[in-house]
């Protein structure tokens, strides 16, 4: 009896070696964003699903950060614009990426678009992109997907860092300290709706939401064609009383060809397998998310393993 107990004990930890032998670390961003929960969300059905493979999720300095740390295998997977894959699986767009095209990334999903907020306090003067200018305006954390998103925008309006008072490259949590100090004027964000952040923010600081429209978001769009028209809701937060047009890019879940198939398949299987339990993440996740749209806009081919999950939920892909 001992020795058969044994035996079963010896094969239970087998199994459990066997179930925890692919591990994924998920790069995300600041801990007051949308990447943050949803990793940490999407980690927690990986975990509790006990397919095979384990998950953890990791703040970060963003986009670009994340895309270089896939190169380098320090990440396994993460969350970024797409804009910036799209840059650095074909090695342009950006220094950061210039001549080291990053073939191996590979898209997992597209999650939800992410919203560029431009917030002002509202004692600034600031009613508009071109009245930046001579403003201290916080443009994201250094090589984040925000400061290239703040860099592309301002150009729609024939303005560079350089015509700004002062560029703040620090993270949305001492972009909101720096706000609530007086000591920013302005703050670019791109995040989905409902972040923290802007929320914090508009709870604390009387503020407003600078628009982005007319021909500078078609210039914008024509030039970029990640960008999306995307219409920012009223009451989104304190002090937003009326709808606010602006542009976003797309949220997406990318990997590269050095996690198997199988990782692939079963990691989305655990955490988008149930679209209730993947809506109930975040509220980004539970306005926009579909299978449908997680296939569209690629920034890089589709990962193998996310082929067989979409195609099993009855989505066409290539």
């Amino acid at each position: 009896m001992k020795r058969i107990t044994t035996v079963l004990l010896l094969g239970a930890a087998a199994v459990a070696f066997a179930q925890g032998s692919t591990f994924l670390t998920i790069g995300s961003g600041s801990t007051t964003g949308v990447y943050f929960p949803v990793a940490t969300g999407m980690a927690k059905l990986i975990n509790d699903a006990g397919a095979g493979v384990r998950a953890n999720a990791r703040s970060t300095g963003g986009s670009v950060f994340n895309v270089n740390a896939l190169a380098t295998g320090e990440l396994d997977a993460a969350i970024a614009q797409n804009d910036i894959v799209y840059y650095a699986y074909r090695g342009t767009g950006i220094q950061a990426f210039q001549g080291k095209a990053n073939n191996k990334i590979r898209t997992m999903a597209v999650l939800y678009p992410e919203v560029l907020h431009v917030i002002a306090r509202r004692d600034s003067g600031i009613n508009s992109i071109a009245d930046l200018k001579g403003k201290r305006v916080v443009i994201g954390d250094l090589g984040s997907g925000t400061e290239q998103t703040a860099r592309q925008v301002l150009e729609a309006y024939n303005l560079s860092f350089d015509d700004l008072g002062q560029a703040l490259r620090v993270s949305p949590a001492q972009g909101i300290s720096l706000m609530q100090d007086k000591r920013a004027d302005a703050l670019f964000y791109t995040v989905g709706v409902g972040a923290s952040a802007i929320s914090q923010i508009a709870q604390t600081v009387d503020v407003k939401v600078v628009p982005v429209g007319g021909n500078q978001a078609s210039s914008l769009i024509k030039k970029y064609p990640f960008y999306v028209r995307y219409n920012i809701p009223a009451r989104s937060y304190k002090g937003v009383g009326a709808t606010v047009p602006s542009v976003a890019v797309q949220a997406t879940l990318v990997t590269t060809t050095g996690v198997s198939d199988d990782a692939v398949y079963q990691a989305l299987k655990a955490s988008l397998g149930n679209e209730a339990e993947v809506k109930a993440l975040h509220p980004s996740l539970a306005t926009n998310f579909s299978y449908e749209k997680a296939v569209k806009g690629l920034p890089a081919p589709l990962h193998p393993g996310a082929v067989k999950f979409f195609r099993e939920k009855g989505v066409t892909v290539r």
